[in-house]
């Protein structure tokens, strides 16, 4: 893992304001969000986070996850 379990707590606390209140800004462009978009965006962020937590950080593909 590139970054330890609480660092990827943190940064996943972060996430959830960040994403509610990107929202809101979007709206003040006139660029509307649902409920389910919203949802969508951030799941989206979550596990593209997981994944460049997850991959290996010397590049070597064939490293364990674990």
């Amino acid at each position: 893992m590139r970054i330890s379990k609480g660092g990827l707590l943190v940064i996943m606390a972060f996430l959830t304001p960040l994403i509610v209140e990107l929202r809101t800004v979007l709206s003040w462009f006139g660029i509307r969000l649902s409920v389910v978009e919203t949802g969508a965006l951030g799941l989206a962020l979550i596990v593209a986070v997981l994944i460049w937590a997850m991959w290996p950080s010397n590049g070597d593909t064939e490293a364990k996850l674990a």
